[in-house]
């Protein structure tokens, strides 16, 4: 392969880095990929490709590196299984890390990002316990809706990057067995977790522990705490700040998405404040706050409403671990903006979804709250509300009197006159599912993938708080 790969326009090189060689020799173990009976290539994101100098890969070249896992040039010459410890539905758990993936290279994306290729499905490692190391091909196909469909409601998400059938038949407890095997790469800014944190606390690992907060700070930037924060020249008060700004976003993200996750564990928060990682996720068949994505969780820990309460728990596990190196009044000083900002982002998004330019915090906490009004008592599943209501089309009472004088700001994309939106339900996920384990037919996953693209270019660019770098415009597709 080339160091001078380009994109579709020929401005984005190929820019390898081993950045995490910098903490990897008490963060990860060097770990080898599985040797599979096959390597078929069924998914390529040529977009996100284009975006770090990978897109002109033949496909020879692509099973190569994402299906047998051959280093790419410059990078890391063998990959990583992350170590770490998390609570996992609020029980500490210390015998976790990368049991059934590693991070296989790292990179510069189109804008100057440090980028990670993480796998799933990649084998065995210290790690895994008393799994097999794989992932089924339909676990694979979901982590591709999920992510297309959270990048095209503006959420801040990683990206499927690559789907390779291996050719195993694996027996699961969950789903109908043997089922199809594959290996799945994914693109996000880092492999950081709360729970990485979590592990060196309970190792009493300081030195350690302020060397993971500086590599964050380098390589995870943003704007400075606010000026009247205590402590806000300490590294570590710092990087806490960051986590809650970012993780106020994120969960507000999911709410306007009407997105479950299902598993918000420490283990599964990613420091950079991406979304990653997804199992159980369902998107709301009707606002529901109660509704659950993961059948075990019958507590309803993780439920669409409480989604925010556990990101913010699971940020105060990182000020709990921070605490190793920094003083606590500070890190609950950091804390205590999680409501303020997650409110926000919250009305911020939600103007954006549809479609009208912000007219100050009284008048978006009056949209939102008739909208949600709205959307209980009308019965509505999220994405046709949103749809029905864009740029305040078709409102009536209590909710077009929240819309007076706003301006709307983005209702010109074809998409908008469309018979119906774009949603996620776990029918048609099924349904696409069942075209493929049957028949072998990727076209319904195929035209699925664009449909979301398009209305991703419907809704534009999503408002990102300060400090937030959103994914550079993609090459149409």
């Amino acid at each position: 392969m080339q160091s001078d790969l380009q994109d579709a326009a020929g401005n984005v090189p190929y820019r390898p880095q081993r950045t995490i060689e910098e903490v990897s020799a008490w963060l990860a173990d060097p770990v080898d990929a599985a040797d599979f009976p096959q390597t078929v290539l069924r998914f390529r994101n040529d977009r996100a490709a284009a975006q770090v100098g990978l897109a002109d890969l033949t496909d020879e070249q692509w099973l190569a590196h994402f299906g047998g896992f051959e280093p790419l040039e410059g990078s890391l010459p063998r990959p990583l299984a992350l170590r770490y410890h998390g609570h996992q539905f609020r029980t500490y758990n210390p015998e976790i890390g990368d049991g059934r993936g590693f991070l296989f290279a790292q990179l510069r994306s189109r804008n100057g990002r440090l980028m990670d290729l993480g796998t799933k499905g990649s084998g065995t490692t210290l790690w895994s316990r008393s799994g097999d190391g794989r992932l089924t091909l339909k676990g694979a196909m979901r982590e591709i809706l999920a992510t297309e469909m959270l990048e095209a409601l503006g959420a801040y998400t990683s990206r499927t990057f690559s789907v390779v059938e291996t050719g195993e038949a694996l027996e699961r407890g969950d789903e109908p067995s043997p089922t199809r095997s594959a290996v799945m790469t994914r693109l996000s800014h880092g492999h950081i977790r709360i729970g990485s944190f979590q592990r060196l606390l309970a190792l009493e690992e300081s030195e350690h522990m302020e060397a993971l907060v500086a590599y964050c700070l380098k390589n995870f930037p943003g704007p400075p705490p606010p000026g009247d924060a205590p402590g806000r020249s300490e590294p570590a008060v710092q990087l806490l700040h960051l986590v809650v700004e970012r993780m106020a976003d994120l969960a507000a993200s999911y709410m306007v998405a009407g997105f479950v996750h299902g598993v918000l564990n420490t283990d599964n928060m990613n420091i950079s404040g991406e979304s990653f990682d997804y199992g159980p996720w369902r998107w709301l068949p009707r606002w529901e706050p109660g509704f659950t994505a993961a059948y075990f969780d019958h507590q309803g820990l993780y439920a669409f409403g409480r989604q925010p309460e556990a990101m913010h728990w699971n940020c105060g596990q990182l000020a709990v671990a921070l605490r190793l190196v920094a003083d606590a009044p500070p890190l609950i000083a950091a804390l205590e903006r999680f409501g303020p900002l997650y409110a926000e982002n919250v009305a911020r998004r939600w103007c954006w979804r549809l479609g009208v330019q912000s007219r100050g915090p009284e008048a978006e906490a009056a949209l939102v709250a008739a909208s949600e009004k709205e959307l209980r008592e009308g019965g509505w599943q999220p994405d046709a509300f949103f749809f029905a209501h864009r740029g305040g089309r078709g409102a009536e009472g209590e909710l077009a009197a929240a819309f007076e004088n706003y301006e709307p700001a983005g209702a010109d994309h074809p998409y908008w006159n469309g018979d119906a939106p774009e949603s996620m339900l776990i029918e048609e996920v099924e349904a696409i599912w069942s075209a493929i384990d049957r028949e072998d037919d990727w076209g319904p996953l195929n035209a699925k993938v664009e449909a979301l693209r398009q209305m991703g270019e419907a809704h534009g660019p999503a408002p990102m708080p300060a400090g937030h770098v959103s994914y550079p415009a993609a090459p149409a597709s």
